[in-house]
């Protein structure tokens, strides 16, 4: 049998035909031959981050992404049979917080020889109450062994605690007690007599020890004169079993969780703590990680053959973290021109302490590391300290070198016009601090003619600097509503107002702690924002942070925190409105 074309084939279709069946295709993939959604939260307002004032009602979650964003009839086309559906009763949803720079600290019992006793305002008031805690430590500790504390502040305590006010504590355990900025260590007369740190003692290049009228050390040892208390004569308990450290740790992350808080970058880290964190994480732990590894571990990195990336979505590596420069809250870091209120020293011409790497040192340091392929996150605070690391990244960049490898200022505080444009023509990334609520009585000795440069994310915002946010922890409490609430207010727990031209929106800092740290750490595409294809990371609050009192945003409490569509940490006692 004999077959013609028009018996072998359907007669072609008109354009108006063809274009019809397309758009039923189109419908039905859209919605009853759509992937099903294992999760949706609807009647939300949902701050998406992807545009300002861009809002929607629903987001539905399958296999850890997002699928679909949008009004609540749209979203819910994508129900299945299995699907959960929350009601969030119109509560605001907004992208999972990044906290682009911090430092877990292990979360272990006050009894325990490893803890680091909690020494910040919230646990001591004043001076006496700092020793009466540091005594009570000592009451559960071996003889013998050291006693370590973190977060005084000099200026709630009326000064900085001296070897003679730490003996009242205890003359049998050395004490060790770290400053707020973590640039400031006071030690007891035990401590630096193991340390073998006396009169004879010089200051080591980048520290300084304050000194009695004879020149003895009276204990509080600054920046890397702190060091030196790392004597091999100072007892050490041991070590922590992998059991009690990774609870330890798990601690501290559920604490960051439960601030909706879904990604951290670790500055600072090494290849043990790596493993920990797998651990964790193979046992269930949510929060993704990401690493900026430690630059005295450059060689290492290098050997492993590391590139900035390494690793996937829930824990990787994207650089080094290195020093130039030293602490803002801490009153160490160097500057143009002299502080304006007089330093413990007596100095009337203080202008910090120098950095311990030359200009040319710090250019070779940013070669190596940027040779092998990674990204460099440089602390540096002072504006002098600023303009050598933006002379280096210069210099790393030209001729040889492409531009926008996203290298980073951590912290840049103390700015003028002149560094926010080198930031923008270099391409760096700022990550500015957040953390006048804390600490705002300390930029007092900076003087008011300096306040308006200081932070400047309003600045770095308006000039189209890559601006990412951070708690700095334990420096500042990792806490996103506070930091945003300082960021919108400028104004410190005491009332002092620190720069007010540099205020930014609610919806501003939302964005700087969430597609801001993203951006910074090479992950903006996968994170940062709600919208389609993205990582379901986001946080339900009690309330609209664009609409709350900008004064009241730290009370803002957080409900839920979603990690990859699953609930990594959800307010004791929330009732969600389930269908």
């Amino acid at each position: 049998m004999k077959y013609t074309l028009s018996r072998l084939f359907v007669p072609l279709l008109t354009l108006r035909q063809c274009f019809g069946m397309c758009l039923v295709v189109l419908v039905l993939s859209k919605s009853s031959f759509a992937q099903k959604a294992d999760l949706i939260f609807t009647n939300a307002n949902i701050i998406t981050v992807t545009a300002q004032g861009e809002r929607a009602e629903a987001v539905a979650v399958a296999d850890g992404k997002i699928i679909r964003v949008g009004a609540d009839e749209q979203v819910l086309l994508l129900k299945g049979p299995k699907t959960k559906i929350i009601d969030v009763g119109g509560k605001t949803i907004v992208p999972g917080f990044n906290d682009a720079h911090l430092h877990p600290m292990p979360i272990y019992p006050f009894e325990s020889v490893h803890t680091n006793i909690d020494l910040s305002p919230s646990s001591v008031k004043n001076m006496d109450e700092l020793i009466a805690l540091l005594k009570k430590k000592a009451r559960v500790t071996p003889k013998g062994l050291p006693i370590h504390g973190f977060g005084y502040q000099d200026t709630k305590l009326g000064g900085h605690p001296t070897r003679q006010q730490l003996d009242k504590a205890s003359t049998e355990h050395p004490i060790i007690i770290r400053h707020s900025s973590g640039h400031i260590t006071a030690a007891n007369s035990l401590a630096l007599q193991l340390a073998g740190i006396t009169k004879n003692t010089t200051n080591p290049a980048g520290g300084a020890f304050d000194r009695e009228s004879d020149g003895t050390p009276n204990g509080v040892c600054r920046e890397s004169a702190a060091g030196l208390l790392r004597s091999d004569k100072m007892p050490r308990p041991q070590p922590p079993t992998e059991h009690e450290e990774e609870a330890a740790y798990q601690k501290c992350f559920e604490n960051y969780l439960a601030k909706g808080i879904t990604s951290i970058t670790e500055a600072g880290s090494s290849f043990p703590r790596m493993k920990t964190y797998e651990k964790l994480q193979a046992n269930g732990l949510l929060l993704r990680i990401n690493l900026l590894m430690s630059e005295s571990i450059l060689d290492q990195v290098i050997e492993k053959r590391v590139r900035q990336g390494y690793g996937n979505e829930h824990l990787r590596i994207s650089g080094i973290k290195t020093f130039h420069g030293n602490s803002l809250s801490g009153r160490t870091c160097w500057l143009n021109e002299p502080y304006d209120i007089v330093n413990e020293t007596g100095k009337k011409d203080y202008y910090g302490i120098p950095p311990k790497r030359n200009q040319k040192q710090l250019d070779s340091l940013f070669q190596k590391i940027q040779d092998n392929g990674l990204q460099i996150a440089c602390h540096s605070n002072g504006d002098r300290e600023i303009e050598m690391v933006l002379s280096a990244y210069e210099k790393i960049q030209q001729p040889r070198q492409p531009k926008n490898k996203r290298h980073r200022v951590e912290h840049c505080s103390i700015t003028n016009q002149s560094i926010l444009q080198r930031l923008k023509d270099d391409s760096v990334i700022a990550v500015f601090h957040s953390y006048i609520y804390e600490h705002g009585d300390k930029m007092i000795a900076y003087g008011s003619r300096r306040w308006p440069m200081m932070e400047p994310n309003r600045s770095g915002i308006d000039m189209g600097i890559a601006v990412a946010q951070h708690s700095d922890s334990p420096i500042s409490a990792a806490d996103p509503m506070l930091r945003i609430q300082s960021l919108a207010t400028r104004t410190s727990a005491e009332g002092i107002e620190i720069g007010l031209n540099q205020r930014i929106s609610a919806e501003d800092a939302i964005r700087l702690w969430t597609y801001g740290g993203a951006y910074a750490s090479f992950e903006e595409k996968i994170k940062g924002t709600i919208e389609e294809g993205k990582l379901a990371d986001f946080v339900v609050l009690s309330q609209d942070p664009t609409k709350a009192d900008i004064f009241k945003l730290k009370d803002i409490e957080v409900l839920q925190t979603i990690v990859g569509g699953k609930v990594a940490y959800e307010k004791p006692n929330t009732k969600d409105a389930k269908k």
